[in-house]
């Protein structure tokens, strides 16, 4: 039977072949982004308890109150935000499904959607999916910063979203207030919806406030807000996210959520609500990704590498001019073979992969395996 690709040009994700070339050379996995070292076990015993209790049945579609509750209170406590459980919240199959689902109960064919580059490589084909026109607006390195002029420009009746990522991935920035302003300016008195993806919300650096568009009235109204448990948990295999939005929006949400997965898993959803009443359990994870950064930063300096500016995210970017003129595909492939170490190239986060010679490490990773990895990228 022939079969017209509705995603002719995706293939398999940079992610996945990347992961997959370092379990075939016994290379070091910098690439994917995902913890080496395990999530609490005090968490893993609560989930453990509720599994033996016999909480193995659907969850409600929405997700367990409890934990709804407990995601209030810690938006109101780190945003000043207010959401009400019942009607602006939702749990997730992780971040990239709830942004899907945003996506799809928004866009319709010919809709305009404006994303930064370079991009979480989810976006594109989810608003293609659905007819929807993707307006890419590339941001340079090494400071990557947000040119407001170019996208006031791009705005017309068409444009229907803005998908924002804050902090960045790759490249660690993290919006200021300048930004935020801006933001404000360009979409007041339109139909624009924003999603704005923060999963790595606990994770800036260096005094950089991570300003969640759910702490200005005028942003939150017209916003889903996407957020992850398996970057704040250490837990990225149990994918559980959830999404915030005004109940106008999640009502249309839920349309897509509950057809796409219906529920997410109850057990661990009744360990996360339990974990999350000690504030510590969130609080303090700045402060661990603040001193893996540091760690890794300093164990880089003493390769060729130029490390770039990273206020947010667990993943650091470096260029390599220094050292060739190679495609940073080139150098990434070459990096796995000759050298056992899997990073990312960044021109995999561009639809044009635009090459700025800049590559992506995790350093989400034990100390000993950033050690080693950095032992080996010495010798490049």
């Amino acid at each position: 039977m022939n079969i017209e690709s509705k995603l002719p040009e995706v293939g398999t994700t940079i992610f996945t072949i990347m992961s997959q070339l370092a379990t075939q050379y016994n290379a070091i996995n910098l690439s994917q982004g995902f913890p080496d070292y395990e999530c609490s076990q005090e968490l893993i015993g609560l989930v453990s308890d509720y599994v033996k209790a016999g909480y193995n049945q659907y969850a409600p579609m929405a997700g367990l109150l409890s934990l709804r509750e407990r995601i209030v209170e810690k938006q109101e406590k780190l945003h000043r935000a207010i959401y009400h459980p019942e009607t602006e919240i939702t749990i997730t199959a992780g971040g990239t499904q709830a942004i899907f689902a945003a996506i799809a109960c928004i866009i319709r064919p010919n809709d305009e959607v404006i994303i930064f580059e370079p991009a979480y490589d989810s976006y594109s084909p989810a608003v293609k999916l659905f007819g929807g026109c993707v307006r890419s607006v590339e941001l340079n390195a090494p400071n990557y910063a947000i040119n407001w002029e170019e996208i006031k420009n791009l705005i017309n009746p068409k444009t229907r979203m803005i998908i924002i990522n804050n902090p960045n991935n790759p490249t660690g920035r993290v919006l200021d207030k300048n930004d935020i302003k801006c933001l404000i300016e360009l979409t007041k008195k339109s139909n624009i919806i924003i999603l704005s993806d923060e999963v790595y919300e606990h994770l800036t650096y260096d005094g950089k406030e991570h300003l969640s568009l759910s702490k200005y009235p005028e942003l939150k109204e017209r916003s889903f807000i996407i957020a992850s448990f398996g970057k704040l948990l250490h837990a990225t295999g149990w994918k559980v996210g959830y999404c915030l939005a005004p109940e106008y929006l999640m009502k249309e949400f839920r349309k897509v959520h509950q057809f796409e997965v219906f529920s997410v898993n109850s057990f661990i959803q009744y360990a996360i609500a339990d974990f999350l009443q000690n504030e510590a359990n969130y609080l303090e994870i700045n402060d661990f990704f603040q001193k893996k950064k540091d760690f890794f930063y300093n164990l880089m300096k003493q390769t060729r590498f130029d490390l770039l500016t990273c206020h947010g995210s667990y993943f650091q970017t470096v260029q390599y001019r220094r050292i060739s003129d190679e495609k940073d595909s080139e150098l990434a492939m070459r990096l796995i073979k000759e050298f056992g170490v899997a990073c990312i190239p960044v021109s995999a986060f561009y639809s044009r992969n635009t090459d700025h010679q800049v590559l992506r490490f995790c350093f989400a990773k034990k100390n000993e395996t950033l050690e080693k990895a950095v032992n080996c990228l010495i010798k490049v």
